[in-house]
């Protein structure tokens, strides 16, 4: 259960992370915004929206590597998940055993038991 939610978040952050990414001005941006070209069209003003994104990168970074080392803690320490077909074979061994069982009070004490292995026919 855990697992599935850490993943979901993972899937989560890692989208908002490269929209976050995608969304910044590269380097060559800031010559043209030093201008007043469009900065005072922007919510944060000229640096504002610089600092916020950087910002919430940082901080979804910060959030995808520890998830993702939660996540790779659980899948370490989850025991070994059987495969559909071991815990068939398993249920259908534990049935024969249920099968077989016998009552003590009906085991005969002196003679062989008929139908068993190793039985010599008389």
């Amino acid at each position: 259960m855990l697992y599935g939610i850490l993943l979901v978040i993972q899937v989560v952050v890692a989208v908002s992370l490269i929209a976050l990414i995608l969304m910044q001005h590269g380097k060559g941006a800031d010559a043209g915004a030093a201008f007043g070209s469009g900065a005072s069209s922007t919510v944060f003003g000229a640096q504002g929206s610089a600092n916020f994104l950087s910002r919430g990168t940082a901080i979804l970074a910060v959030v995808f590597f520890l998830n993702s080392l939660s996540l790779a803690y659980l899948a370490a320490t989850e025991p070994e998940a059987r495969s559909l077909i071991d815990q068939m074979q398993e249920e259908a061994s534990q049935e024969e055993i249920r099968d077989d069982a016998i009552p003590m009070d009906r085991i005969p004490t002196d003679e062989p038991m008929p139908g068993r292995p190793g039985d010599v026919p008389e």
